[in-house]
């Protein structure tokens, strides 16, 4: 009886020391990587860090973000297949690259869908945008969180480009995606895939003879070191969708879900506000770089295109296309 009663003290002991041991102890911290394509020095990357370190502050330290940029992780369609295989737990992908999983998501990024850049903006914060991402989360699982302004694409060239003739036969370089050739395909260009971090070689090289892209990226990534014209054809305006992956966004509490919701759009809006200010200003530093900036029609490529947005390469439906239109 008296050996029970040691025993049991001595049960008694621990369990109260592991409990208060428990009480002291920090809480588990979740190592996330959080992957991209584009250079560190641009708005969408600085943006994600400032959200990773906010969240980590947030959430006490909960969750510690990695922001991998410049495809350390892999290409787009690599990062975006990621999210179903684990392999990374949030990025930052283009609609035309989500839409192989739900295609009506393309319609965020078809050729001359936008008015401008407050079109945009409305159309982030539409019933349209909620409606997408609710078909995206359904097809793939995943949560979108939400949209950023990633800029409107021109072509650069080294040849002068004003109308639809001057592409005809136009090696260009687009990327791995089948809404990026609707463009080119309407215009006569010959459109060339090539992975985003191959292609300044592929421009110095002659593989390809242009290339398009939002006037911050051409910067970013020095497009216009091996390129003579920018011809601002203005003929989509790219979305990047912040994406996380569904069952990591599933085990979350209610709240940290608020936290990652919350911080997250404010970056984007940040982003979103820093690049098409940045655009308005870079034709003039184009020109002072010895570029040749030329600010064509765009009716005639608007009117080549039209028939493609309704045709058999749309993934959207027509109610997409008329809401879209609709949003003020």
């Amino acid at each position: 009886m008296k050996k029970l009663t040691v025993l049991s003290l001595v049960l008694i002991i621990v369990v109260s020391g592991l409990a208060f041991a428990g009480g002291r102890a920090e809480p588990a911290t979740q190592e996330l990587s959080w992957a991209h394509v584009y250079e560190p020095d641009l708005p969408y990357h600085q943006e994600a860090v400032w959200a990773a370190d906010q969240i980590a502050a947030r959430t006490d330290g909960r969750y510690s973000i990695q922001v991998y940029p410049a495809s350390q992780l892999g290409s787009e369609s690599e990062i975006s297949e990621g999210l179903g295989l684990g392999t990374v737990d949030m990025i930052y992908a283009g609609a035309a690259f989500l839409s192989g999983s739900y295609g009506p998501i393309a319609i965020a990024e078809a050729p001359f869908v936008f008015r401008g850049f407050d079109h945009w903006m409305a159309f982030a914060d539409s019933d349209l945008m909620e409606d997408l991402a609710a078909g995206y989360r359904d097809a793939t699982g995943h949560h979108i969180v939400t949209p950023t302004y990633y800029g409107t694409r021109h072509v650069s060239s080294n040849r002068p480009i004003r109308t639809p003739a001057d592409m005809q036969g136009l090696s260009i370089r687009v990327p791995d995606a089948p809404l990026y050739l609707m463009f080119p395909r309407a215009v006569g260009a010959s459109p060339t895939p090539v992975a985003f971090a191959e292609v300044y070689l592929a421009l110095q090289q002659g593989v390809v003879e242009a290339q398009e892209n939002p006037l911050p990226t051409i910067r970013g990534m020095a497009f216009y070191e091996v390129q003579d014209y920018i011809n601002l054809t203005g003929h989509m305006t790219n979305t990047l969708m912040t994406v996380v992956r569904g069952d990591l966004w599933d085990a979350m509490s209610a709240e940290d879900q608020a936290i990652f919701t919350e911080i997250i759009n404010e970056a984007a809006v940040r982003s979103s506000e820093a690049i098409y200010q940045e655009e308005l200003e870079l034709g003039e530093w184009f020109e002072a770089q010895g570029l040749t900036v030329i600010d064509v029609d765009r009716q005639p490529f608007m009117d080549a295109v039209e028939p493609m947005l309704t045709g058999p390469d749309a993934t959207w439906s027509a109610d997409h296309l008329s809401r879209m239109q609709q949003i003020r």
